[in-house]
């Protein structure tokens, strides 16, 4: 039984602190590995009478604290007289072992401020960080922004979902932008975030620019994009990807409608509608549709430009097991809920890279919890969204 060993079985039968006997064997272990790093740079052993006159020596330690799980480890970090060597044992700069980094990052990304983090880690570890410390864990998390952008995409999706939400950031004063986001849909049904932008206002010209990023990282067919019928959306997707078609979001449609009736006719004006979008047939929908027309034309004029377009149908000549899923942007509306619920937390983001580094947190745990699940209705429709794409 080695010294390591008994001290445990010792300390556990004392009732004693475990923490301790791993903190103090850690510490130990650490400091000679760093001591032997300058043996091996240097090529002779202490006091080895070969290093006499070799050009470079030993020049002391400088000490640095690393804060762990099981407490400060008080390290010795050896040093040579001409300055050359880098130790590789710990990271520069770093003052914390990745346990804690990564507890840091998980608050992050569950929208808790830096604030309530750096009081939080105080409690939960003994030590005092600042906001900015905290903030700086979170910059290893620069490198998973970069990849996440640069990723390459599959080359066949069956749809994409095109929406914006808006989130406080600051420049020279506080101001909610948009953050631009697509969620694709591919064959086998499973789902991701294609990626996203922030502007401070939404445009089609900035949609425009996604997209064709979207192309350049391999995205080649679409079959259908669904977004809420931003002005010249429809004509833009058109030349980016001219063989995809397009779907206004029928729920928008219909929350505009209610806005341009009056209170006692807006739930009529709704269960008339919603006789288009839930018939079993395209004809039967169109059908509806001349129903609802004639029925309130008279009254409200406007409302026959609105429900007249092509793209109000669009979703009838795809598989009947999906259409409930494809005629409205709720799937992506859903993902923007859940990234306000985290930021309302944190009431605004500092800067730029402070929403980006929150958004990939939350982008890439979504895109890891959908992987390998097929969404509903998209295996059974797989065969047919393959004849339409090779069509």
């Amino acid at each position: 039984m080695d010294k390591f060993t008994t001290e445990i079985i010792q300390t556990l039968a004392q009732n004693g602190n475990i923490s301790e006997i791993f903190r103090s064997h850690l510490e130990k272990a650490v400091n000679t590995l760093l001591a032997q790093e300058l043996t091996a740079f240097l090529d002779y052993e202490k006091y080895d009478r070969i290093g006499f006159n070799s050009g470079n020596s030993r020049n002391g330690v400088y000490e640095r604290t690393l804060h762990t799980e099981y407490g400060d480890l008080k390290l010795e970090i050896p040093r040579d007289r001409n300055g050359d060597f880098r130790q590789q044992t710990i990271a520069p700069y770093k003052r914390s072992n990745d346990t804690l980094e990564n507890t840091v990052i998980h608050l992050f990304q569950k929208g808790i401020t830096m604030t309530e983090i750096a009081h939080l880690i105080e409690r939960m570890y003994g030590h005092h960080y600042s906001p900015q410390t905290v903030s700086n864990m979170t910059q290893a998390m620069n490198d998973e922004v970069e990849a996440y952008h640069n990723r390459q995409l599959s080359n066949r999706y069956s749809c994409v979902y095109l929406d914006a939400t808006y989130i406080p950031i600051k420049r020279d004063m506080v101001a909610k932008e948009a953050v631009y986001l697509a969620i694709g849909i591919r064959l086998d049904g499973s789902k991701e975030v294609l990626g996203y932008t922030i502007a401070p206002t939404e445009s089609v010209h900035v949609w425009r620019e996604l997209l064709e990023n979207f192309r350049e990282r391999g995205m080649e067919e679409v079959l259908l994009f669904i977004s809420d019928g931003l002005k010249g959306m429809e004509s833009m997707l058109s030349e980016v990807y001219p063989h995809a078609h397009y779907q206004t979001c029928l729920v928008h449609v219909q929350r505009n409608l209610s806005h341009k009736v009056r209170t006692k006719d807006r739930a009529e004006v709704c269960d008339d509608f919603k006789q288009v979008y839930r018939a079993e047939t395209v004809e039967e929908a169109i059908q509806a549709r001349e129903r609802f027309i004639k029925k309130w034309q008279t009254a409200y004029p406007k409302l026959v430009p609105m429900v007249k377009g092509d793209a109000i149908l669009t979703f009838y000549a795809f598989p009947q097991s999906i259409r409930r899923s494809i005629y409205s942007t709720n799937l992506i509306e859903s993902v923007n809920k859940q990234l306000k619920k985290y930021t309302k937390r944190k009431e605004q983001f500092p800067n730029e890279a402070s929403l980006e580094r929150f958004l990939v947190s939350q982008l890439n745990d979504y895109n890891t919890r959908f992987l390998a699940r097929c969404h509903l209705g998209f295996d059974q429709a797989r065969a047919e969204l393959e004849v339409m794409f090779d069509r």
